[in-house]
């Protein structure tokens, strides 16, 4: 569905006819040619189009949809002919040209007047309300086809010629290419109707299906609701909560609640946009009991009514319900119960495996590198799995591993999530001298979901004899290689970072042919790899170095060493991702500097900082010499990085603007941010140091000098690998805006549901891109995706299979959790749910315990202000761990549920030794 809102001024009560324009529907000169929804009138099924005699028939039995004309399919034929189109569209298509000649035609002609005076007759009769402009094609929502999306919406239309023009829009739409790939038969487009509905300023809406659409479960209604209006639920852009109610005693049977914080709404008249939701409704459901009762009681009484099962869009305004429509469920829901969906192993590896494999393989999200962390869209994880089968065996190669096995078995996909098949890497690693023991490596992957004392790898151990000798060998020669090289690959990979950034902004790939952006994508692969294989062994061996430490301290200092390696590090401030902390802070305080710079970041609406600044002569001086060197070194971060519908901070800056404006209200000073970095307790920990024996302290001091050296080269070899990934996104959205042009996509948010090999296989070749990306596959990857969100977060490690269905879910009454503790101190302060961290990052507090599901490396700015830190998923390595450390900062991690145990503004201690988190004062 293509929405629109209009940008026409205000509602004014003249008309656009003038004073002798009829001011009743009865009177217009084609009267007969409107149907006031839910009264008489004599426009057959076809001439109002499937959503118009679908909300006719709802209104005329009494339901509650808001009051609604229909321009039928007469009116439509009629302007054709009075505007003299009907030649020139029949000519156009016999020609084949482009449908947007066809559109482009429609909306360049002005309405013919006594056309423009019925519309706005049955407008007037309406009570010149807001309204809803919706397109409303023939056989649209009927039983056999839905044409959802198809056609054009213009929402929150107020005044004659805005109204005129959305339904210009909605007309022209049945030209869309999108609508013609939808149509069955190759001929005519045919004819469209138009709905203009009353428009329901929405406090609450969403969906609900009459049976469970994915699993098929008898006697489930499922409902999705979000705060403000249903098409942030459509795009995804904002969080719902879910509901499942049995259809026989009306009670809530299933319930998960999320902390929203956007939503969708009218932000001035004309203009829907994406908004705050109060503090006080974040946390709290939806829908109250009765509610989701009300609610169920009309979604039966419509099921009753046409005998098959529904699909319904609602809204909610000051408690009243409203039913937006309603249509056939076309889909025959499909168990997600089978054992492909509780195994994250790819179907046909799955069959080749035996069952001590299959149910004894030990799978893990922890620490894989920080970017595959959370639920990923159908994009990201295609990308994954061509990460899996183009690079990661490269990447264990650079490890000096002499086999790399079936990269196939190396990763699995669970739930939308990425997992890393701990056993099967634990056998290939056990090439290696320092991983010969599984332990060391297993260990390091292992939340407490998973007992390892019961734990045996279904692969066994690596062959032994003459394969371990050359196994060593081969490991040997490669460290020792590393060890002379590593310094200089890094310097060699930030040059070749900043040179393919540059050249990046430099181009247009708008301006490229197919071909050309197949070469640019193909170049920005290669780097891809490249830059991947270059940054694992920092990765790893900082990965190691820690290990050993942690097992040295506890075996050479006993009690003394619990937790010692989290004390005893050296000043890690160099690091990029801490540094950019202190730059962030050196911006503010440029910005803070210039009155005029300063004004329009914290005045303006946070999308139009950047092109205000940019138009403003103080402003375009502060972007060159503050913004441009900043997002040269920082500006590929973002989260979740392997996800590529995720922008960066160049892409987006809000946040950047966020913590500038968070910086310079607060006076931090440089050495307040990363002073905190270097306030190590490095009396104490002397201390117990100098009671080892001389050999043993100069050995965990080395390992300390190694750990830190392998820290600072992978932070700094981690740009080029993020860059990289920008580098690819960047083609990707270039072809996705294309697809957009052409129609084969709606919006550039369902870039989300393209498959990566297909974007490869396009620009590689002549299919033109209705073939190469089939709707049906965009609307299956979808469906599956909004499944994936409704469930609960898998675990972070688990053994065989999970199944969804019977995930404990926690107790929203809970006060203290146990977790891991990941930074020592202890400190109570109060809460703060961070949901979405560009529109949050201004609520922040200093001295605040940030509760939220997982960090990464774009969250860093709100660690230097931070009181604590609490995660529902991590590790010791875990990104919120080492950055917690870095600033001093007490840390739990791997909670699983404090996100919904812990309110906003709650009282909450956090204990980084023991990893308990208590809530102390509700």
């Amino acid at each position: 569905m293509t929405t629109k809102a209009t940008t026409d001024t205000p509602a004014t009560d003249e008309t656009a006819t003038g004073p002798d324009a009829p001011t009743t529907h009865a009177d217009a000169p084609h009267a007969d040619l409107v149907a006031v929804l839910g009264r008489p009138h004599t426009a057959t099924p076809d001439e109002l189009g499937g959503k118009a005699a679908r909300l006719d028939e709802l209104t005329g039995a009494g339901l509650p949809v808001p009051p609604a004309f229909c321009l039928t399919t007469g009116l439509f034929d009629l302007f054709l002919r009075e505007s003299g189109l009907n030649p020139e569209i029949r000519a156009a298509e016999a020609r084949a040209e482009p449908a947007l000649t066809v559109r482009e035609a429609i909306l360049a002609r002005d309405v013919p007047e006594p056309i423009a005076r019925t519309i706005l007759a049955a407008y007037e009769d309406l009570g010149r309300p807001r309204v809803a402009v919706r397109s409303s094609a023939p056989r649209e929502d009927s039983a056999e086809r839905s044409f959802a999306g198809q056609h054009d919406t213009v929402l929150d239309v107020s005044g004659d010629a805005a109204l005129l023009d959305a339904v210009k829009v909605c007309w022209a739409s049945l030209w869309s290419d999108r609508a013609a790939s939808y149509r069955s038969d190759p001929g005519p487009a045919g004819s469209i109707a138009v709905v203009v509905q009353e428009m329901v300023p929405a406090d609450v809406s969403g969906v609900l299906f009459t049976v469970d659409p994915i699993g098929g479960r008898p006697n489930r209604l499922v409902v999705e609701a979000c705060c403000g209006l249903g098409e942030g639920l459509v795009s995804g852009r904002v969080s719902s909560d879910f509901f499942v109610v049995d259809d026989r005693t009306l009670d809530v049977v299933e319930e998960r609640v999320r902390y929203k914080v956007t939503k969708c709404a009218p932000l001035s008249p004309g203009r829907i946009g994406m908004t705050k939701v109060d503090a006080a409704d974040r946390d709290a459901p939806c829908l109250t009991r009765d509610q989701l009762a009300a609610l169920a009681r009309l979604a039966l009484d419509v099921r009753a009514r046409y005998g098959t099962e529904q699909d319904i869009e609602w809204a909610m305004r000051d408690g009243e319900l409203h039913l937006l429509q309603a249509r056939p469920i076309t889909t025959r829901p499909r168990p997600e119960t089978s054992d492909d969906a509780r195994s994250p192993y790819l179907p046909q590896h799955l069959k080749e495996q035996s069952d001590a494999v299959r149910h004894g393989t030990l799978w893990s999200r922890m620490d894989i590198g920080e970017i595959f962390v959370g639920l990923m869209s159908p994009l990201g994880l295609s990308f994954a799995r061509h990460y899996q089968d183009h690079v990661h065996g490269d990447c264990a190669a650079a490890l000096g591993v002499r086999d790399t096995g079936d990269v196939g078995l190396h990763m699995g996909f669970f739930q939308g999530h990425v997992y890393l098949n701990i056993s099967y890497t634990a056998y290939l690693l056990g090439q290696a001298p320092p991983t010969r023991d599984q332990r060391h490596f297993t260990r390091r992957f292992v939340s407490e979901e998973v007992d390892l004392a019961t734990y045996e790898n279904p692969f066994g151990t690596f062959p032994g004899g003459i394969e371990d000798l050359l196994s060593t060998t081969h490991w040997l020669r490669a460290t020792a290689g590393e060890m002379l090289v590593m310094k200089g690959r890094a310097r060699d990979m930030a040059e070749a970072r900043l040179y393919e950034f540059d050249r990046a902004r430099r181009l247009d790939l708008s301006r490229m042919g197919r071909r050309e952006l197949h070469a640019e994508l193909t170049r920005y692969l290669d780097y891809f790899h490249d830059a991947h294989v270059g940054y694992m062994p920092y990765y790893i061996n900082a990965f190691g170095f820690y290990g050993i430490l942690t097992e040295l301290c506890a075996k050479w200092l006993g009690s003394a060493g619990d937790n010692l390696q989290n004390r005893i590090k050296t000043d890690m401030s160099s690091l990029r991702t801490v540094a950019s902390a202190q730059e962030i802070w050196s911006v503010a305080q440029a910005a803070k500097a210039r009155p005029r710079v300063m004004e329009i970041i914290e005045a303006a609406p946070l999308e139009e900082v950047a092109d205000k600044l940019r138009a403003d002569p103080d402003g375009e001086a502060f972007w060159q010499s503050q913004m441009e060197p900043f997002l040269r070194a920082n500006g590929t971060r973002g989260r979740q990085e392997m996800e590529l519908t995720h922008q960066r901070w160049i892409d987006d800056p809000s946040y950047l603007f966020q913590m500038i404006r968070r910086y310079a209200a607060d006076g931090f000073t440089a050495d307040d941010i990363m002073g905190r970095s270097r306030a190590r307790q490095e009396g104490d920990t002397r201390a117990v140091l100098k009671k080892l024996p001389l050999p043993q302290r100069k050995t965990i001091e080395g390992l300390i000098s190694m750990y830190a050296l392998c820290s600072e080269l992978r932070e700094a070899t981690r740009m080029s690998m993020i860059t990289s990934i920008w580098l690819v996104r960047n083609v990707v959205y270039e072809v996705g805006r294309r697809l957009v042009e052409e129609g084969v996509l709606h919006s550039l948010d369902e870039v989300a549901f393209l498959d990566f090999a297909d974007v490869r296989g396009y620009l590689a070749g002549e299919l033109p891109a209705r073939d190469a990306f089939p709707r049906a596959a965009i609307e299956e990857r979808r469906r599956v995706h909004e499944y994936h969100n409704r469930l609960p977060e898998p675990p972070l490690t688990f053994v065989g299979e999970h199944d969804c269905t019977r995930a404990v879910r926690p107790v929203k009454d809970g006060t203290r959790l146990e977790g891991l503790g990941s930074s020592p101190g202890r400190i109570v302060g109060r809460a703060r749910i961070v949901e979405d961290l560009v529109w949050q990052a201004d609520e922040f507090q200093a001295g605040e315990i940030l509760v939220t599901r997982h960090t990464d490396a774009s969250w860093t700015p709100l660690f230097a202000i931070a009181g604590g830190v609490v995660t529902d998923i991590g590790s010791m390595l875990s990104h919120s761990s080492i950055v917690s450390r870095e600033f001093n900062v007490p840390s739990v991690v791997n909670t699983k549920y404090a996100t919904q145990v812990i309110n906003t503004g709650d009282m909450v201690m956090v204990d980084g030794d023991t990893g308990v988190v208590e809530v102390v004062e509700g």
